[in-house]
């Protein structure tokens, strides 16, 4: 089936259907992989409103004229969408409302998590994930990544970025500065929620446990909040000297990251196709990363985009799940919502190649094993992560009572032929150098020397 006829069924299908039956985010393909399925939590969601008070107005800056001796300031407001588990029994409305890629179009989108359920009674408090979306986007864009962890144990808080959202999108410049100066911010206001007992959500979030997701300029965010300082040259995308907070070995971002957040998973990020990160900048990643991303990715960049910043984030242990003949679209945003259709921005949540509601499968899959190894402890899911490189190199060998025989190979908790067109690779951290004992330091200091004596004479 063509693209043309394909956009037209859903076209009619809109017109003939109530939208709200059809815009669910939370799809489980039949072949979706094991952990895919949602756990067993019920899930409540509701929304906060933070203000993060005397920040830099980047909107307010005129480049084309002299620095200023102090930045223009403001006020800066966020929302934030939580979820989380509810108690048994809680009941709620599981449809919302959100704005689709246009800006100006407003849809009704369905699924698991009820308004402002009751929270869960918890023995203890819970992982605390952090998403972080693209340039526009908004707090809803990953909505189904979201419930679906919320299902399994994890508070997960979203938040729309001021001048990056649909409705609210403006210079770059600002989403440069401030995608990591936002994504800590809401973390302490999480923390704040955690003490404060009328906030509904009292004890139930662990911020010195968290993880943090980002896509696409959420993912750049992701990379510098992680501990990857940007370059010199880079800081020419802001005005002035003002994305310079971020620039590796400044003080002010050798102050940014936080040992709170424990993991990170970034879903095609944004920069390294642009110059934002050279060697000494991705080593500065002092956290374990999971990357995500398609191979055909024109917006971040695949071989001298995503996969170069895997390769370079040399502390640490990182993996890289790959979609061969992905685009930009992999497995972040929602199915695309009829609506999308008829405005013309379905694009924005498709993919050429790979069914969304799969890939959204394959990314809840992953971002759950990830994230139960890093921030749960949990070694069982270990298993679903020592993959071979290659998902088509797996061998299928099943018994007819369904055990699995010495030589089965395939993907832990794929079934047969669903890893085709995956690639999943793992690197570890470069090992420390070791010390010298001080007298061959100083006799290679002496060598060292001479050498460089005898090419100046030369």
């Amino acid at each position: 089936m063509n693209h043309v006829v394909f956009s037209t069924i859903l076209i009619a299908a809109a017109a003939a259907t109530p939208l709200a039956a059809q815009n669910r985010i939370d799809g489980q393909s039949a072949d979706a992989p094991e952990l895919a399925a949602y756990g067993g939590m019920p899930v409540g969601v509701r929304t906060f409103e933070f203000v993060n008070k005397d920040q830099i107005d980047m909107l307010a800056i005129d480049p084309s004229a002299p620095k200023p001796d102090d930045y223009p300031t403001y006020d800066r407001s966020l929302a934030v969408e939580m979820w989380y588990p509810a108690a048994e029994g809680a009941t709620g409305d599981t449809s919302f409302n959100a704005y689709l890629r246009d800006g100006i179009t407003e849809v009704t989108l369905e699924g698991r998590a009820m308004r402002d359920a009751a929270a869960a009674e918890t023995s203890a408090p819970l992982p605390l994930v952090l998403l972080s979306h693209g340039y526009p986007g908004n707090r809803f864009l990953m909505s189904h990544l979201a419930e679906n962890l919320a299902s399994k144990g994890y508070v997960v808080a979203s938040i729309d970025h001021t001048d990056s959202t649909y409705r609210t999108q403006g210079n770059f410049a600002s989403t440069l500065v401030n995608r990591s100066l936002d994504q800590l911010f809401v973390l302490d206001e999480m923390a704040r929620l955690n003490s404060d007992h009328t906030s509904g959500v009292a004890g139930m979030i662990d911020t010195n446990n968290t993880g943090l997701i980002g896509y696409s300029m959420g993912g750049y965010g992701t990379i510098v909040t992680a501990g990857g300082g940007v370059t010199e040259a880079s800081t020419a995308y802001a005005p002035h000297d003002t994305l310079a907070i971020h620039q590796q070995g400044s003080d002010t971002h050798n102050a940014l990251p936080d040992e709170r957040i424990k993991t990170a998973i970034a879903i095609g990020p944004w920069g390294m196709n642009a110059g934002f990160w050279d060697a000494d900048g991705l080593a500065g990643i002092d956290i374990p990363m999971l990357f995500m991303a398609g191979s055909a990715d024109r917006t971040s960049g695949y071989e001298n985009g995503v996969r170069a910043i895997w390769e370079g984030a040399t502390s640490v242990d990182r993996a890289l799940l790959t979609f061969d003949g992905g685009g930009h679209n992999t497995v972040a945003p929602i199915p695309a919502p009829l609506e999308s259709y008829t405005a013309g921005v379905s694009g924005h949540y498709t993919d050429a190649v790979w069914d969304t509601v799969f890939m959204n499968n394959v990314g809840q899959h992953f971002a759950t094993a990830w994230l139960d190894a890093e921030l749960k402890g949990d070694n069982s899911k270990q298993a679903y992560l020592d993959l071979l490189g290659i998902g088509s190199d797996g061998v299928w060998s099943k018994n007819p009572d369904g055990s699995f025989n010495d030589d089965h190979t395939y993907w832990t908790g794929f079934q047969q032929g669903t890893a085709n067109g995956l690639r999943y690779e793992v690197l570890s951290a470069a090992p420390a150098p070791v010390p010298l004992p001080a007298s061959l330091w100083l006799l290679g200091m002496a060598v060292g020397g001479l050498g460089v004596m005898r090419r100046r004479r030369a």
